[in-house]
């Protein structure tokens, strides 16, 4: 399963795990006089998490650094297209977390961890 961030191969594809929530949906609510209840209002959909999991590999420190870099540089605040395949695709993504860890010595050389939190804006 090839996986791209803005037409870049930055990703492993062994391991991999994409695990979008459901899109949710805000409204508001308001007391009326004279009326029993809630006047409930739709304000439309929202926002969702869109979690990644997977893991980098690298031949040397250095290399699996840059590779990291790489991907952090998309932490930029704007929003970016992630395609899952060929087949499906996130729009609208704002890279909010990236968390490296579990760095083992493989060997193909070094392996890390890693798990990215988008947020899929409506």
């Amino acid at each position: 399963m090839n996986v791209t961030l803005d037409g870049q191969n930055l990703f492993d594809e062994q391991q991999l795990e994409i695990k979008p929530d459901s899109i949710s949906r805000a409204c508001a609510e308001k007391a009326v006089s004279g009326l029993d209840g809630l006047l409930s209002i739709d304000l439309g959909k929202r926002s969702r998490k869109v979690r990644q999991k997977g893991t980098l590999r690298a031949q040397s420190r250095s290399q699996m650094q840059d590779r990291i870099d790489a991907i952090s540089a998309y932490q930029d605040g704007d929003t970016h297209t992630l395609i899952i395949g060929g087949q499906q695709t996130f729009e609208n993504l704002r890279m909010d977390v990236l968390k490296v860890t579990n760095e083992r010595v493989s060997a193909g050389g070094l392996e890390v961890d890693y798990e990215i939190v988008y947020t899929q804006l409506a």
